[in-house]
């Protein structure tokens, strides 16, 4: 999924869209396969380091954005991935969207 799916952005219908339906997918199975002890959740991250960040036109005004002030790192995203899959702490929870963005979400300060 991705965090745009939860808070929207301009000249993103398209993505916003898809996203949200994971999100939406990721509830419905939650409740579906729960009662099989199967858990299912989303990882929404916001901008992560890679080519496309690297890439995009003003970084700064995206930057400004993130109350961490900076992009999150694939290896950030894959530990909360592994967090999810792995560890036992994790076995109580299902149907959420976990937020990897530096606080995107909640907006800069």
């Amino acid at each position: 999924a991705s965090i745009i799916g939860q808070i929207g952005n301009a000249g993103q219908a398209n993505y916003a869209a898809a996203k949200g339906g994971v999100i939406g997918l990721t509830r419905s199975l939650a409740k579906e396969f729960g009662s099989r002890g199967i858990t299912v959740n989303a990882v929404c991250p916001g901008y992560i380091e890679s080519e496309m960040t690297q890439n995009l036109p003003n970084a700064e005004a995206y930057l400004r954005t993130i109350p961490l002030k900076r992009f999150g790192t694939p290896e950030e995203v894959a530990g909360l991935v592994k967090f999810l899959a792995l560890d036992p702490a994790a076995a109580y929870m299902t149907g959420h969207c976990f937020n990897i963005d530096g606080g995107m979400a909640i907006g800069a300060t």
